[in-house]
Formats: C-alpha cells, sequence, structure tokens
C-alpha cells in the first residue's frame, strides 16, 4: 500500500509505466513482422492509446487500499500469423511488456543505490519501483490472457495451444477467484519479488 500524496506523486511514473509495457509488445510484434500495432495507433507514447479504464482504476485503488495490488492496460492486438513461428512469436511478444516494467524497476532503484536520494524522491521512486514490479508479476501469472499464458503456450501442442487461447475470455474471471481466495499466497510471491529484484541493486526494501 502507498498514501494517496505518494500515489499523486507517481502518477505519471504509473501512467508511463503502463505505457511503455504496452509499447514494448506494440513494438516487438512490429519488428516480428505484425503490422497490426502500427494499423491500430499503438506504436506510441500516448497514454491514451493505451490505458484500460478499469485496469487503471483498479491499480490505483489497490494501490492504496490494499496490500496485494494489481492492474492491466488495454492489450495489443497481434495477428500471430505473421509470425514465423506463431506460438514462438507470440511469447516473445508476450514477455517483452513484464521486461520492460523489470527493467523499470531496476532504473527507479538506481538512483536510490547510486544517488543516495531520500525524501520525497525517495518515496516516489520507491513507489515507482512497487509499481512496476506488481506489474511485471502480475502479468507473468500464466492465466490466459495475461502475458505469462502465450509464455507457457511455447510448451504446449498446437491443439492444446488453441484450447488454451480459447480461455482468453474465462480468464479474468479465474483470477479474480484465485486473489481472493488466495490473497496471501500472492501478497506472499510479491514481496519475495520485490525483496529478489531490490536485492539484485544492493537494497532492502520493507514489504
Amino acid at each position: 500500500m502507498i498514501d494517496f500524496q505518494t500515489l499523486v506523486l507517481v502518477l505519471p511514473v504509473l501512467l508511463a509505466s503502463l505505457t511503455l509495457h504496452e509499447l514494448a509488445h506494440g513494438v516487438t510484434a512490429t519488428l516480428l513482422g505484425d503490422p497490426t500495432p502500427r494499423e491500430q495507433g499503438r506504436l506510441t507514447l500516448n497514454p491514451l492509446a493505451h490505458l484500460d479504464p478499469l485496469g487503471t482504476i483498479l491499480l490505483v485503488v489497490t494501490l492504496i487500499a490494499s496490500p496485494f495490488a494489481f492492474g492491466w492496460a488495454k492489450p495489443v492486438q497481434v495477428q500471430p500469423r505473421y509470425f514465423r513461428r506463431a506460438r514462438e512469436g507470440m511469447a516473445i511478444v508476450a514477455i517483452a511488456g513484464p521486461a520492460t516494467n523489470f527493467v523499470l524497476a531496476l532504473l527507479c532503484l538506481a538512483p536510490i543505490r547510486f544517488m543516495n536520494v531520500s525524501g520525497e524522491l525517495y518515496d516516489v521512486l520507491t513507489a515507482a519501483f512497487v509499481v512496476n514490479v506488481v506489474l511485471g508479476v502480475f502479468n507473468l501469472i500464466p492465466i490466459p490472457p495475461l502475458d505469462g499464458s502465450r509464455v507457457v503456450g511455447v510448451f504446449m501442442s498446437k491443439s492444446t495451444y488453441n484450447w488454451w487461447l480459447s480461455l482468453d475470455q474465462y480468464g479474468f474471471i479465474v483470477l479474480f477467484a484465485l486473489i481472493f481466495l488466495g490473497r496471501e499466497q500472492f501478497q506472499e510471491v510479491f514481496n519475495r519479488t520485490l525483496e529478489l529484484v531490490a536485492g539484485i541493486m544492493g537494497l532492502q526494501v520493507t514489504t
């Protein structure tokens, strides 16, 4: 949880993190040969092109009021038929988003580690670190339609993968049920991940 004042200060970072996550998907798909993100105007730094109203509101609310924060942006539409190998291409596109968030998390911690910042700037950078780790880990959960489901799809047979993709419409129902029933376990995973990423920078983060 973060306080409202810190949230106001970190809001631009939150918007940038969601935007860069989706932009990473779009750029990666484009580099792999899919023109869809460009055609739909998703190769832009304009947050309005990427934000999902419900996902953004949930992330803001849960960051303030809940020990377990989660949210999402508007998914980038990708056509795997343009990829040389569809499942592998989808996995690469999927992993680009969370990877971007983890890089941003490290960039947020770098000034704390190497510049010895404190006060309000320290609070903002710490909150930005938490936001990006939350986004990265949440999207790697292997439940359709989250990014993690595309990564594990590489190891499935074609028929199983097609069935797996058909679960996209039910994924968030399952996800919310799991979060509600196992929120303590989810929080533990997030806490350990925060500590791991901070540890890479030689820091200790209280969770």
